[in-house]
């Protein structure tokens, strides 16, 4: 269920037309959409429509199909035609499946039945401006970039005039190199950004220490910088994913290292970096991918990028597995000499690492907006909008080492099923988010998870007093059979360390 402040938030900026021919309706929507967005604009046939959207700038375009002079399919068509990216949604009492299968040929981005839902309708406006900032805020960036390009393409030709032949090949080159890249990093992994940087620091303060000149210091470097490009060809699931992967998953992860190389190995000034970014999950014990190398196999400045890739992984936090400290994390370096890294380069690392200061606050929590919902995808019950319980199963495996929490509240309901038969479905779901955000609201330093359909669960750091009262309170429970039963755990005493432990605990 879409938060109305939620949806205001990301429309304040927006301009939308509102076309209809049923006045009572156009006026009703018109000032229901005024709440949320800064500029609405209304047509009482396509044809209006059309002229006003001509006229005009608009975000989205919502419109009825049955109209006089012109219907809402021929104004989609035209609105297509002169901009295939704009948001359009179609609101029509008619679910005819003709109109349907129009509706798809012409991509339509949503279709909204009459008489309107207002839930319905925050839903689909919600989709679409989320569709709509994210295409935003990835122009700004690539705009951006490209500034940048051209600014550096300015100074390289300002400064390579006495070399005016080699200069073009090079701008050449680096154009189109970085233009290259600016599709692959509007896909990159946000939730590993800075990781290759990191990397590549490392990589090559250990390549000092070893001794090797400038410009290879310099070629690893770079090399590291651009070590996981390969993952723009992993797929969102996999890639997005903020948990541990399935072995399938693995597999397909895996892939990226060849995706690298041959993305590198495509660019005539990256074919020396290619050469070393191919090898670098392999390990010196030959258990490695994609080639299983062993040994001395492995190219020298490789070498050295594996271990400063695994030291990044090891001193960061994870959504899945907390940060070790950096003595800890050498400790582990030195105990995988001769297994994981070569013993050379393990000696320069121990040197030179020991030294480095490791941010903390470096994980991989959602920041952005766009963020939180990749988050959401993977951690909040749909229905709900609570915790699920993969995202449970998380949080107590990172527990059993951090020990942040130490009770867990479980909030039972009986005869739920009942409540269904008599109420109906919706009516059934609409209670499970009242308990939620009762259960939200009345204990705000808890996490609250739904698990097994009509289970609710309080993660919390001191024992919590549920008020079963507060819950009874709410309504249909008086006219139903709902019993709500509750019961504490304490994660100590009771060894509760994972998912599994509880599981066994509340089948009790």
């Amino acid at each position: 269920m879409i938060e109305t402040l939620v949806l205001q938030s990301l429309t304040k900026s927006m301009s939308v037309l509102y076309v209809e021919d049923d006045k009572d309706i156009l006026l009703g929507v018109e000032q229901y959409l005024k709440h949320f967005f800064n500029r609405v604009d209304t047509a009482q046939n396509g044809q209006l429509g059309w002229e006003k959207y001509n006229s005009g700038n608009y975000d989205l375009v919502l419109t009825d199909i049955l109209m006089p002079v012109m219907n809402g399919l021929e104004l989609s068509k035209k609105i297509r035609e002169v901009n295939k990216d704009q948001e359009i949604i179609i609101v029509s009492a008619y679910t005819n499946s003709e109109y349907f299968v129009e509706s798809i040929k012409i991509g339509i981005s949503g279709y909204i039945i009459k008489p309107m839902d207002l839930n319905q309708m925050k839903e689909a406006l919600y989709r679409s401006v989320t569709k709509i900032n994210a295409l935003k805020e990835m122009e700004n960036f690539k705009q951006n970039l490209i500034e940048k390009v051209a600014e550096r393409t300015t100074e390289l030709k300002q400064s390579m005039e006495h070399e005016r032949q080699l200069q073009y090949e090079r701008i050449d080159n680096y154009e189109k190199t970085i233009y290259s890249f600016i599709e692959m990093v509007e896909r990159r992994d946000s939730y590993t950004a800075g990781h290759s940087q990191r990397v590549a620091s490392y990589a090559k303060m250990i390549a000092q220490a070893m001794g090797y000149e400038a410009d290879e210091c310099e070629k690893l470097y770079q090399a590291s910088i651009l070590h996981d490009i390969g993952k723009i060809a992993t797929p969102d699931a996999v890639l997005l994913k903020p948990g541990k992967l399935n072995p399938l998953e693995y597999k397909l992860i895996q892939e990226h290292v060849v995706t690298s190389y041959q993305l590198l190995n495509q660019i005539p000034m990256y074919k020396e970096l290619a050469d070393i970014v191919q090898f670098h999950h392999e390990r010196y014990d030959g258990k490695g991918y994609p080639n299983g190398l062993k040994g001395d196999e492995i190219p020298p400045l490789t070498r050295i990028m594996i271990l400063a890739d695994a030291f990044d992984a090891i001193t960061t936090n994870r959504i899945y597995k907390g940060r070790k400290s950096l003595e800890n994390a050498l400790i582990e370096i030195d105990a995988l000499r001769g297994v994981q890294f070569h013993s050379d380069v393990v000696d320069a690392a121990l040197k030179v690492l020991k030294d480095v200061k490791i941010d903390d606050r470096i994980h991989q929590l959602p920041i952005t907006e766009l963020e939180e919902e990749r988050f959401a995808y993977f951690f909040k019950d749909s229905l709900t909008n609570i915790y699920n319980k993969n995202y449970l199963e998380l949080i107590l495996n990172r527990n059993h080492d951090e020990k942040l929490y130490h009770f867990i509240s479980a909030v039972f309901i009986e005869n739920f099923s009942q409540y269904n038969e008599r109420f109906n479905w919706k009516a059934g779901d609409s209670f499970l988010c009242d308990v939620a955000d009762s259960l939200k609201l009345t204990y705000p330093n808890s996490l609250v998870f739904r698990i097994y359909g009509d289970d609710f669960l309080l993660l919390s750091k001191s024992p919590l007093d549920i008020d079963i009262k507060v819950l009874e309170a709410l309504q249909g429970v008086k006219e139903s059979e709902i019993i709500f039963n509750v019961k504490m755990y304490n994660l100590d005493q009771d060894n509760i360390n994972d998912l599994h432990d509880l599981e066994l605990l509340l089948l009790k």
